[in-house]
């Protein structure tokens, strides 16, 4: 079970012993495809959508922008080789709560249109011509 980490439960005196599973989200990569036209500009746009949509400064080091905000641990985010896509790393924080969790959600997807010229429509859309 790749991906997932077993928890033991104690059992309450019924000699049952309980198992769950929970997903360990410790990093995820995603790819996402710039518009034609975004791509001039864009080590300049993340850095200023980051600061926009998540209202924080993003660290910069090797390419990469970091922040730590809401229901994320770390959203890095580098530029694809060819300039053309954006790669995002995202680290979850499992503890957060409901409201944070869609108001983080909220202003990730905000930033991707922004960045990338297409909206969530259009990327799910895109994705699936790609497999």
């Amino acid at each position: 079970m790749r991906g997932f980490e077993k928890i033991l439960i104690s059992s309450f005196g019924s000699g049952d012993i309980n198992l769950t599973y929970r997903l360990n989200l410790k990093r995820i990569m995603q790819e996402y495809p710039v518009k034609r036209g975004f791509t001039k500009t864009l080590n300049e746009t993340v850095a200023r959508e980051m600061r926009q949509c998540f209202g924080t400064e993003p660290g910069q080091s090797n390419g990469h922008y970091q922040i730590t905000f809401g229901a994320l641990h770390l959203l890095d985010i580098s530029i694809g080789k060819e300039g053309k896509s954006i790669i995002v790393k995202t680290e979850s924080n499992r503890d957060a709560e409901d409201s944070v969790i869609i108001d983080t959600n909220r202003r990730f997807r905000l930033f991707l249109d922004h960045v990338t010229g297409y909206n969530s429509k259009e990327r799910v859309k895109r994705a699936k011509s790609v497999e």
